[in-house]
């Protein structure tokens, strides 16, 4: 497998002077407000956005960004954007208020409405995950070593789930009751995504609101790793196609053939937990 190419190394240093920058916030304490929608936002997010943004003005001075933490970009201009960055400066606010390392920095490239670039880079451990569509994958440790990576055929083993730490709800519960033998494994923010592409995990069912800024970075890190992140009717989760930045739900999965198995259960599981 060939190595990460330059772009992606620029990026994952870019996010790795994000990452710092929430260390810092982390170390030092933060205050925490409510944003309009009532989830959380710290100094960390706003640091991490403004390291992020600048960043990514110099190596692409022309493409725009959608950000969690910057201004929203009306939908009459949005349209005409074939390729973009989608960042979630800090993904999981909740993990990192509440005192966990569950949280992490994601750099989605988006061309034609599909990742196809995807950087994730967990603070605490300094560890990071590139994805490169139709190119690989790869974990980097803090330390630099790099290990391509693989998502897990599907097994005769119970299912290893991975359920959020802080949004599981009555739709996941309702999932999780038709699905047979399986293990969950409770995991924040992208990870849940980057665990699947490294083989720790099988499945992540979501039918519950996520936005697309939460998904873009881990979607192409697993989808690199020969995974697949697909809504109700098969086709893969896509980006900036309407007005609402609102994810359709969806299933994130190491193996196609947990989708294909069972005449397709998997999809028709995930349309009844919705209602």
């Amino acid at each position: 497998m060939p190595a990460p190419s330059a772009l992606s190394s620029r990026l994952i240093d870019l996010a790795r002077d994000a990452a710092a920058a929430i260390v810092e916030v982390h170390r030092r304490g933060f205050t925490v407000t409510d944003k309009a929608d009532s989830s959380p936002l710290t100094e960390a997010d706003l640091a991490s956005n403004r390291v992020l943004i600048a960043g990514l003005a110099g190596i692409e001075p022309l493409l725009p960004v959608i950000s969690e933490e910057s201004l929203s970009v009306p939908w009459a201009t949005r349209a005409g954007w074939s390729r973009y960055w989608l960042v979630d400066p800090l993904d999981g606010t909740k993990e990192f208020v509440g005192g966990n390392d569950h949280f992490t920095v994601n750099i989605a490239l988006i061309d034609d409405g599909r990742p196809t670039l995807g950087i994730v880079v967990q603070p605490l451990t300094g560890t990071g995950w590139i994805g490169e569509v139709g190119s690989g994958a790869w974990r980097i440790e803090a330390d630099g070593r790099t290990t391509a990576l693989r998502c897990d055929a599907l097994g005769e083993a119970p299912l290893r789930v991975a359920v959020s730490r802080s949004h599981a709800g009555g739709s996941t519960a309702r999932f999780l009751a038709g699905l047979g033998p399986h293990v969950c494994v409770a995991t924040g923010s992208s990870l849940k995504l980057c665990h699947i592409a490294d083989g720790h995990l099988d499945l992540y069912p979501r039918p519950a609101p996520t936005m697309e800024w939460d998904i873009g970075a881990g979607q192409a890190v697993l989808e690199a790793a020969g995974g697949r992140v697909v809504v109700a009717s098969g086709e893969a989760l896509a980006y900036n196609r309407k007005d609402s930045l609102l994810n359709d739900h969806f299933v994130a999965v190491g193996d196609q053939a947990l989708i294909d198995r069972d005449d397709g259960a998997l999809l028709r599981m995930l349309v009844d937990a919705c209602r």
